[in-house]
């Protein structure tokens, strides 16, 4: 704790005598694995994203929702784009998810097997290719949540599409875990994790209600990445909380993409690897978006990623064996004292 405390103060006495902000002067101080300082930086890996919230509508039959829900998406890649992202990132059914009730064949007062022609096809696959158009105009990448069509009788997947700079879907991730509704009666679940990089920055997904799943943010961990993004449409628990949990544990970025209707108590927003949150949307309910820059140099994410994520992967690794002891006073738990 020492040498980090030391460190930091080397970093802004430097910020401090030559006006350069806090990660510009860490780029001259940049710590070894040893602890020792180096004279120059390691290269670092910097993005700026910006994450949405976008009111979210839940009756894929309603043309005209669809066609709102798209131009919303739409203005807030152009807003994204001018505060310079070059990223976005949406909530769970930005376009439209689709409500259990309306869906069900049972329904409107009962949860049964969804039926899925009630859906207008169509609109959504013609907003979804607006979307990607403007992403190629702008080159802005762009993660967008939807439903995603299987071959019948499969049953869709509830996913997020990451659609590049070019307006190419270059990859796609299938919610895994769903809740008990989605998998019994909605959708096909997805089968593996998925990881992309933007300016070197790595990237994983995450959708739905898999906040609550700690093994799968380790398992981001375990993969390397920079920044989970994870989009809900909305689920039980303090999910603000649990991001920063996942992020101060991981030494990783999140970023929460909700709805805008849920903003008073969840607003979307950006958590960096202390766990600290960098920047949310406004709590009012409107649709907006908020954009940080994620560079592994700034002091939000310097420590976390230069010494608390490589000691627990070395914690992990198995170095504590060594230092074991065999003792009877040890092995009797009910000594005293």
């Amino acid at each position: 704790m020492t040498a980090r405390r030391n460190f930091k103060r080397q970093v802004r006495a430097r910020a401090a005598k030559t006006g350069e902000s806090y990660t510009s002067a860490l780029r001259h101080f940049r710590p070894t694995p040893s602890g020792d300082v180096m004279s120059e930086a390691r290269n670092p890996k910097s993005v700026r994203l910006a994450v949405a919230q976008t009111p979210v509508r839940d009756d894929p039959r309603d043309v005209e929702a669809l066609r709102e829900s798209g131009r919303e998406v739409r203005a807030l890649m152009r807003e994204a784009s001018v505060q310079g992202a070059r990223i976005v990132h949406f909530p769970e059914g930005a376009i439209c998810f689709p409500s259990k009730f309306v869906m069900s064949v049972d329904g409107p007062d009962a949860v049964g097997p969804a039926d899925w022609d009630r859906c207008q096809w169509p609109v959504l696959q013609s907003e979804l290719a607006a979307i990607a158009e403007l992403a190629r105009e702008l080159r802005l990448w762009t993660v967008i949540a939807s439903v995603h069509r299987l071959t019948e009788p499969n049953r869709p997947h509830n996913s997020l599409y990451l659609v590049s700079d070019r307006g190419a879907v270059v990859t796609r991730y299938d919610e895994r875990l769903l809740s008990k509704t989605k998998v019994s009666y909605m959708y096909s679940p997805g089968v593996s994790p998925v990881t992309f990089e933007i300016d070197g920055v790595r990237f994983g997904c995450l959708l739905g209600m898999e906040i609550h799943y700690p093994e799968l943010w380790a398992e981001y961990e375990k993969l390397d990445v920079d920044c989970v993004l994870f989009s809900t449409s909305g689920t039980p628990g303090n999910i603000g909380a649990q991001a920063q949990g996942h992020a101060a544990v991981n030494s990783y970025w999140v970023s929460l993409s909700v709805p805008a209707q849920h903003s008073a108590t969840a607003p979307s927003g950006i958590v960096a690897p202390n766990g600290h949150w960098l920047a949310r949307c406004p709590a009012d309910d409107s649709p907006s978006v908020a954009v940080v820059n994620l560079d592994d140099s700034s002091e939000a994410a310097a420590d976390a990623v230069t010494y608390g994520r490589p000691w627990r992967r070395e914690a992990r690794a198995g170095i504590y064996t060594e230092h074991q002891v065999i003792d009877p006073r040890s092995e009797d738990r009910t000594a005293a004292f």
